[in-house]
């Protein structure tokens, strides 16, 4: 969903440079190029939610791991933009106490209970762990 627009931006530049000049040729290449880069970016993201942590790994040729683990989890942001109504699918941005990443965001998952499975995830997590929060 992410590459979309550049593969539609590449499409409209090799119909203008079918039809108007031939020098649009290289344009729309570079667009298929950063549209195939989006594209792995977006397939080279792993997410695997356990009972104790998330772990997000990203990257192409040089992997990133972030974990997080469920007591620090503090609020959930849900998000669909249109595209991602119609394909089904969600922007879940989960905001932590962790001091290394205050926001996690987990991009383009299926729409699902997710959200609650994480919710009931994170009480067992703070019961097991006996974490109290203190509001002010």
């Amino acid at each position: 969903m992410k590459a979309l627009p550049y593969l539609l931006t590449a499409i409209a530049l090799l119909f203008s440079a079918w039809r108007f000049s031939p020098c649009l040729i290289w344009l729309s290449l570079a667009a298929c190029v950063v549209a195939l880069y989006k594209l792995c970016l977006i397939r080279c993201r792993r997410f695997l939610i356990s009972g104790e942590f998330i772990r997000v790994t990203t990257g192409i040729l040089f992997k990133r791991t972030d974990q997080l683990e469920m007591f620090r989890i503090k609020d959930f942001i849900v998000t669909q933009s249109l595209l991602f109504q119609i394909f089904k699918l969600m922007d879940l941005t989960l905001i932590t106490t962790d001091a290394t990443s205050k926001i996690c965001r987990l991009t383009g998952i299926p729409a699902s209970d997710l959200l609650d499975t994480i919710r009931m995830r994170v009480q067992d997590a703070r019961k097991n762990n006996a974490i109290w929060e203190i509001v002010d």
